[in-house]
């Protein structure tokens, strides 16, 4: 099983922006669709962003289209999130997740004047 690292997130004003980082430490994504989730607090985690295994493809929830992408970079083995024009309600915790295992622990994203 493949243990996932996410890394990035922090406290942020309205309107800023943040790229969120996922790596697995001694194991390639190559050959994996990724896929990014939120959890927002009191709430499952739910889907954000996807990207496929060539990172030809990617699908973006509607609430993050035109604000979020997502990219991946198999040389350093990491996928992003890049976060722009945040708002108070994206303020989660964000996980990646794509080879078989366990959830990483997340990364915190709060969105707060």
């Amino acid at each position: 099983q493949v243990q996932v690292v996410e890394s990035g997130g922090g406290l942020v004003q309205p309107g800023g922006s943040l790229r969120l980082s996922c790596t697995a430490p001694g194991f390639t994504f190559e050959g994996y669709a990724i896929t990014w989730y939120q959890q927002a607090p009191g709430k499952g985690r739910e889907p954000v962003a996807v990207i496929s295994v060539s990172g030809s493809v990617t699908n973006i929830a509607d609430f993050a289209k035109g604000r979020f992408t997502i990219s991946r970079d198999n040389a350093k083995n990491t996928v992003y999130l890049q976060m722009n024009s945040l708002k108070p309600e994206d303020t989660g915790v964000y996980y990646c997740k794509g080879p078989p295992g366990p959830w990483g622990q997340g990364t915190q994203v709060t969105v707060s004047s």
